[in-house]
């Protein structure tokens, strides 16, 4: 089932407007698909990614990004807390998975891509503060944004060639994934 959530890429950016600091390249009156597919085209590989991450539902842009990560298999992150409590919430999104994935990015290194997943599932729902007078809840921006963060935390030790064959293959496995759900 597809998971393209918005008309246009301007449609996009004006759920988000947050990115409009983060891209490079302005939003067009495109579908959001030939929008991302131009991007890696023209190699704004970081600009792919974090629209890719915005466009994507939450538990998809986890799943996304669990699965770039692993992908490239540096320092074995399938077998860190962060990723494994990531994979859980995808597998059984429940609220203790959530309020289990965010403790453990909480507590996590922040330089690693998997406290990044950790996060992106932990922020998926759920409320920010729980004050029984200011309740708010979780800004829809965190895990998207946690899920772009973790692919280029991960994307940034690879040497320059490779890491833009990386980032476009991303970038063309989350548009696959955006044509057909999980």
């Amino acid at each position: 089932m597809p998971q393209i959530r918005f008309a246009t890429a301007r449609s996009l950016l004006d759920s988000f407007p947050e990115l409009s600091k983060q891209l490079t390249v302005a939003p067009t009156d495109e579908a959001p698909l030939d929008f991302l597919q131009k991007l890696s085209a023209q190699e704004k590989f970081e600009d792919g990614v974090t629209f890719c991450a915005h466009l994507l539902p939450r538990r998809e842009a986890v799943w996304w990004a669990c699965s770039v990560i692993k992908a490239a298999a540096i320092d074995s992150p399938s077998q860190s807390e962060g990723f494994l409590a990531a994979q859980k919430w995808i597998h059984d999104p429940s609220e203790d998975n959530r309020l289990a994935a965010l403790a453990t990015g909480n507590k996590a290194d922040k330089a690693k891509p998997s406290t990044w997943l950790a996060l992106g599932a932990g922020w998926s729902g759920g409320m920010l503060s729980s004050h029984p007078k200011a309740a708010v809840p979780m800004p829809h921006y965190l895990t998207p944004r946690a899920a772009r963060i973790a692919i280029l935390l991960n994307a940034q030790p690879i040497p320059a060639g490779e890491r833009s064959a990386g980032l476009r293959a991303s970038i063309t496995e989350g548009i696959k994934l955006a044509e057909t759900g999980l």
